[in-house]
This record gives C-alpha cells, sequence and structure tokens, in this order.
C-alpha cells in the first residue's frame, strides 16, 4: 500500500505568525498566491485540516477556478478534491461551510469521537474511528488505500508540526508575507519539539519565487545528507516519473517507464517517457538524457529517478540506458520496480550501474505506482499490486 505524497501548504508572517490575536483573520496572502493555492488544491486528490481550523476560519478548501474544475472532470476526476477533517473529540458543527458545500467528504476520529461525529454531522461526511487516538500513519495508509496519492494539508499549527515531527510530511510550501505581526501570543506556525535532523538539521530547498508581495518557497522537509532527507525528496521525484509513466503509449512488447533528473540543488533538469514523440523504441531515462547537452555539468552531481529499473540489455539501440547512464556521468539512481523477467530475462540494470559506482536506491512502496500502466505484462500481484 503506497501512502499518499503529503504537502504541507502554510502562509506566515516575517516572525513566523499564522495569525495575529484580533477577532478578524489576518490575510497574509494575496490574489496571485491565492491563485497558486488553487492551483495546489486542484491538483490535489484530497485537502486536510484540523478541527481548530475549521472552527476558526470555517474553510470550503473548494477548487475555486471553474478552468481547473473543468480540467479535472475532463481528466475524470471529481470537479473538487475529497475534503479531509481530523478531530479527536468529534465536537463539530454539521452547519459549518466545510460540511455544507461541494465535494466528498471524510472525517477522522477517535473511537469515542465518532459516536459524537455520527450525531452532529449527520450523513455530511465518512466518518473513520481510528481506535482511542488519531495516528497519523494509520491515517494515511487509510488515505492510500482510498486511491489519495496527493495530499494537500492547510492547517493548523498543530496538524503541521505534528506531521512534521514524525517525518510523514514530504514537502513544506510555505509564503512569506512582507509583515511583522510582533505579538508574543500570535500563533505561530510550528511548535516546540523534536524535529527530523535535530535543531541543527537544515531542510532542503526544492525552490523559490515571489508571486505578487509575499516570497514562495518549498522545502523538502529533512536535512540533506541523511538517509530521512533522501527519502523525501526521492518519494517527490520518484512519484512523478511514475506519472510520466502513464502517459506512455500502450505496448504488448515494451514497460511503460517515465524518468527525470534532478540536480543536486533540487532543481530538475529534464524529463521523459518511454516511446515519447512518437518514437517507438525510445526509453525514458534515454529520452530525458537525450534533452540535455552533452557534457551538462550538473550530470555529476544529479539524480536519475525512474519507475523501472533502467535496463542491462535491449536489441533497439546500441546501449542500454544503465550504460547511457553511466556515461552521462550521473552517480545516483532511485528506482521503484526492478525489471521482471517479462522480455529480457536476467536483467540487472542495478548490477550495471553498481558496479560502475553509481549508488542505486529503491523505493518498493511505490512499485505499485510503476508497475500499474503494466498491469497488463506482468502477473498479478506483483509489485504488491
Amino acid at each position: 500500500m503506497s501512502r499518499p505524497y503529503v504537502l504541507l501548504s502554510a502562509a506566515v508572517s516575517l516572525d513566523g505568525c499564522l495569525d495575529d490575536t484580533g477577532p478578524r483573520r489576518l490575510l497574509l496572502s494575496g490574489p496571485e498566491d491565492f491563485d497558486q493555492v488553487d492551483a495546489e488544491r486542484a491538483a490535489s486528490d484530497a485537502i486536510l485540516v484540523g478541527a481548530g481550523t475549521l472552527r476558526a476560519d470555517r474553510p470550503r478548501l473548494l477548487v475555486g477556478s471553474a478552468r481547473r474544475r473543468a480540467e479535472r472532470a475532463a481528466a475524470g476526476r471529481p470537479e473538487f478534491p475529497l475534503k479531509v477533517a481530523v478531530s479527536g473529540g468529534g465536537d463539530l458543527d454539521g452547519a459549518d461551510p466545510f460540511w455544507t458545500t461541494g465535494g466528498e467528504r471524510l472525517l477522522y476520529t477517535t473511537d469515542e469521537g465518532a459516536r459524537l461525529a455520527r450525531a452532529r454531522l449527520g450523513g455530511a461526511a465518512g466518518v473513520v474511528a481510528l481506535g482511542p487516538a488519531v495516528a497519523w500513519a494509520a491515517l494515511l495508509d487509510d488515505l492510500g488505500a482510498r486511491g489519495v496519492r496527493r495530499l494537500m494539508v492547510e492547517g493548523g499549527a498543530r496538524v503541521h508540526t505534528q506531521l512534521l515531527q514524525l517525518g510523514l510530511a514530504d514537502e513544506l510550501r510555505l509564503a512569506v508575507a512582507p509583515l511583522v505581526v510582533g505579538e508574543a501570543d500570535a500563533p505561530r506556525l510550528f511548535g516546540p519539539g523534536a524535529y527530523p535532523g535535530g535543531p541543527r538539521g537544515r531542510m532542503r530547498v526544492l525552490g523559490t519565487g515571489r508571486v505578487g508581495d509575499v516570497i514562495v518557497t518549498r522545502y523538502a522537509p529533512t536535512a540533506p545528507g541523511t538517509d530521512a532527507a533522501a527519502t523525501a525528496a526521492d518519494r517527490h521525484w520518484l512519484r512523478t516519473a511514475c506519472e510520466l509513466a502513464e502517459r506512455c503509449p500502450p505496448s504488448e512488447t515494451a514497460f511503460s517507464v517515465g524518468a527525470v533528473i534532478v540536480a543536486a540543488d533540487g532543481a530538475e533538469l529534464a524529463r521523459g517517457h518511454s516511446r515519447e514523440a512518437g518514437d517507438p523504441v525510445v526509453h525514458a531515462e534515454e529520452a530525458a538524457l537525450a534533452k540535455l547537452p552533452a557534457g551538462e555539468p550538473r550530470l555529476a552531481g544529479a539524480t536519475v529517478y525512474s519507475s523501472l529499473e533502467p535496463c542491462a540489455r535491449r536489441a533497439s539501440r546500441p546501449k542500454p540506458c544503465a550504460r547511457l547512464i553511466v556515461d552521462a556521468g550521473v552517480r545516483r539512481v532511485v528506482t521503484a520496480w526492478r525489471e521482471p523477467d517479462t522480455f529480457v530475462p536476467g536483467a540487472d540494470g542495478i548490477g550495471v550501474l553498481a558496479g560502475a559506482g553509481v549508488v542505486v536506491a529503491e523505493v518498493p512502496e511505490l512499485a505499485v505506482a510503476a508497475v500499474r500502466p503494466n498491469r497488463h505484462l506482468v502477473p498479478a500481484g506483483t509489485g504488491g499490486a
């Protein structure tokens, strides 16, 4: 079972506050950032908030853009993402717009909270009891089983803090407004406690830019150089590679594979997928590498993310992808699924890479996603499916 990719999204002041102590909500973002947040919602399968945010902000958590809703519908997705709330006690207002506006709703709570929540909400939402306490790992497992592949978390501070401290967040999108709240009692984004990497741990910057008058930065919330840091970034890019594999024209004689090449600073260099641009025999890694100039210096510190183990032997080209990667100077590869014996018995692309000094990491929890566009080629149960 694959848990969803977890994106934490928040806006803060320069001194790290989510709000001031006044009776009205402090708006930290502007229209340009609100539009980007709307795009993030449209790209997500589910949006989650805690009970405190429901009571304080009464959010609807809808996709505002009619164009984005139409695009979701055209892709066979619900018009709105699944709306998810978390409440230990279940003491919620069924008249809150979260429960009365568009989209399917789901509440995670405790066994005791479930009884009260069902009475308060009626049929406005599905209620999932997680036992005597709300366990975040179990919650994410349940969402993954429901087909949620990307989860956007919009608050509040307690929810963000717990997910980050437990190492369950894959990415943080932080909008910083050009103002200082300056109030000692104002709510802040993260609470005290132990975080991955410790007090000296540094997050990895995935990207930054100006959006209106705020600065938006995206982080992998773990420290570079640690196993946990690699896992957070690897899951993001490898999931992207698996999504690219879904775009491959179907074939009865070749696998559908996606690949992304990412520089050491987290910038995407190139991407590709099998049979791209009408070429019936091009492989994903080959297609991605071909988009970069020969001798590209950033390849030496880059990582190739491939949904399937790079091939060790092939008849359609002079060089297999494992050798192309080595010759390009790439020193690290991350993959989700080892190549089965369907077409090339005994293939060992990982062995070829490792023999050339390339570090190879496997993320087997994403094997199901890698296998999905290849179900017609492999036995049932392959990859944990």
